[in-house]
């Protein structure tokens, strides 16, 4: 449900948040008797999501212990970023990696370079997975890259700060319902969680997790980087209760902090669809998160790399049905985005060097399902726009569209000042097009119209 948080109880409790001695931060029981007040606000959100729709492509980056040796360990494949739990690591051995993580040739700006280039407007990091382990200066928990690696940096910081140097929105990404790490946290009676090391599911009591670990985590999270988003992960055991507490600490932190619907119960600004696209889009704002290859983290012997063809059309897809694109990349144990990502990514970005028009804040498709590409909307001080993306260039030449249109003007995006001839037929119009496509990826044809 959509809602409105009452702050004039909240702000004042997040002021008096106490960090103690030994670290941690004191959050007593304020948090958890705030009251909420819930009513429908899709005002409120909209406006909060209002960059974010205008934004359409950004960067997931899935970063932890599990790239040190490329999701390897002791000569044995891990699989991906739940190498952790895939080879049932005790908790000892798991820490040693920390020991050795030392990421020396991570450079931020280079990140916020790369996806810039790719033509992303905001960046999601991993600050917390589900090994429980912090990519960022938690004083609520030793068990973070500043206090437990020879790196002693804090990447998040690093990272919030290059991207507001180069105009990106940053977020940070939090796993909610598993850590392995933490004695208290369950999982859907050993589904996904640490019963290696905890392996009594019925003494777990998820409610301290979440005093002890979560909402402290938050606050320095907020409080340390103003992260735009809060992407959670993971919320199978999370209350009402409990993911309405959350939410009133974060926006009562920051009431323009957008915040994901995996924190749980159907609250949250936005849906997600992992590794998929929804035939029919949502009818809610919603993200598709996906990897390059076949997993989110840095993986060594995985060569299953996407196309940047493949990469563009679902970019396109995507913005058709109203959607965001959230592209992972997984960087190395030395914090290099490998140079097979790069590639792809400079190839999507020389696509929306010339198109990218055609996604950046605009709406869903008017039509109905194109036998040839996608289409997007926009309306400008021109008129009513409408974006027609090729995947399938008409080897006639001809580009029929069956829709009742009143087009002023159209024009390829690649070569704007050339009008294109428009015919109309029973069923709508006939554009003519060159016989060969301007790029083998997707073309793009722009109609101008008064209304639609």
């Amino acid at each position: 449900m959509k809602y409105v948080i009452v702050l004039l109880i909240l702000i004042p409790l997040m002021m008096q948040a106490q960090v103690n001695a030994d670290g941690t931060i004191d959050t007593g029981d304020k948090f958890a008797n705030a009251k909420l007040e819930q009513r429908e606000s899709s005002e409120i959100i909209s406006k909060r999501l209002e960059w974010w729709k205008e934004a359409r492509f950004g960067m997931f980056i899935h970063w932890g212990l599990y790239a040190q040796d490329g999701c390897f360990w002791n000569g044995k494949d891990g699989r991906s970023e739940h190498m952790m739990r895939n080879l049932q690591i005790p908790i000892a051995d798991y820490e040693k990696i920390a020991n050795e993580f030392d990421p020396v040739d991570f450079d931020a700006d280079e990140w916020v370079r790369i996806a810039k280039d790719a033509g992303m407007k905001y960046m999601i990091l991993t600050s917390k997975h589900h090994d429980g382990f912090a990519m960022f200066n938690s004083p609520s928990s030793n068990y973070n890259i500043v206090k437990r690696t020879p790196f002693k940096r804090d990447p998040v910081k690093e990272l919030s700060e290059a991207c507001a140097k180069e105009g990106l929105r940053f977020g940070v990404y939090y796993s909610l319902g598993r850590d392995w790490h933490d004695p208290d946290c369950n999982s859907v009676d050993g589904w996904r969680s640490n019963i290696w090391d905890y392996p009594n599911e019925a003494e777990k009591d998820f409610s301290k997790y979440f005093e002890r670990k979560v909402k402290p985590q938050m606050i320095e999270l907020i409080n340390q980087y103003h992260p735009a988003i809060i992407w959670f992960d993971t919320p199978e055991l999370i209350s009402k209760q409990q993911s309405e507490e959350l939410l009133a600490l974060i926006h009562g932190l920051d009431p323009t902090c957008i915040v994901n619907q995996r924190v749980g119960n159907k609250l949250g600004d936005y849906a997600v669809r992992e590794q998929k696209i929804p035939a029919g889009g949502e009818p809610q704002p919603w993200e598709t998160c996906m990897t390059l290859n076949g997993a989110w983290g840095y993986h060594k012997t995985d060569d299953n790399w996407k196309s940047a063809d493949s990469l563009v059309h679902s970019l396109v897809d995507i913005a058709s049905k109203g959607g965001n694109f959230l592209l992972n990349v997984g960087p190395t144990g030395k914090g290099i985005i490998p140079a097979r990502s790069v590639e792809r990514l400079k190839e999507v970005g020389r696509w929306l060097d010339i198109y990218g028009e055609s996604i950046y804040g605009t709406s869903s498709s008017p039509f109905g399902k194109l036998p040839w590409g996608r289409c997007t909307k926009k309306v400008s001080k021109e008129g009513v726009i409408v974006y027609l993306a090729v995947f399938d260039w008409p080897s006639d030449g001809k580009l029929l569209l069956n829709e009742a249109v009143n087009v002023k003007r159209a024009s390829l995006l690649n070569n704007p000042h050339k009008k294109l001839k428009i015919r109309k037929i029973n069923s709508g119009i006939s554009i003519e097009l060159p016989l060969q496509a301007p790029n083998k990826m997707a073309s793009v044809v722009k109609l101008v119209m008064e209304s639609l």
